[in-house]
């Protein structure tokens, strides 16, 4: 578990070089699942941004019921505010993720996060 944390840390070093601010991190900063990385963008929608990227498996802080999307439950009782919880991506490593994929990961994320500027 621990490669797999540092795996984790350098993908939200990388957003966070990348988005500054605009990323921001659900959850607790050192409580946290190892392999599991919450992130919020800040006025974005998480399944817009999950709709341009090929080949990643994430998922989103949101759910569409009937033509509305709406924060997760979750993230509600985490009190993380809709601005950035809608645009909630989960992102799970695994003893297989190598650092390219998230370096490829993060160069899609930034394409998919400026076209919907």
């Amino acid at each position: 578990m621990e490669s797999i944390w540092q795996l984790r840390e350098f993908f939200w070093n990388l957003l966070q070089e990348r988005f500054g601010n605009r990323a921001v991190l659900n959850g607790h900063p050192d409580t946290r699942l190892r392999n599991t990385l919450n992130v919020g963008f800040l006025g974005r929608v998480g399944s817009e941004i999950l709709a341009r990227m090929e080949g990643v498996a994430a998922s989103t802080g949101s759910a569409c019921h009937s033509g509305s999307v709406e924060l997760s439950p979750v993230l509600k009782a985490m009190k993380v505010p809709p601005e950035i919880g809608m645009g909630a991506i989960r992102f799970s490593l695994g003893r297989m993720t190598t650092r390219e994929e998230i370096e490829a990961t993060v160069a899609q994320l930034t394409d998919a996060v400026s076209v919907l500027a």
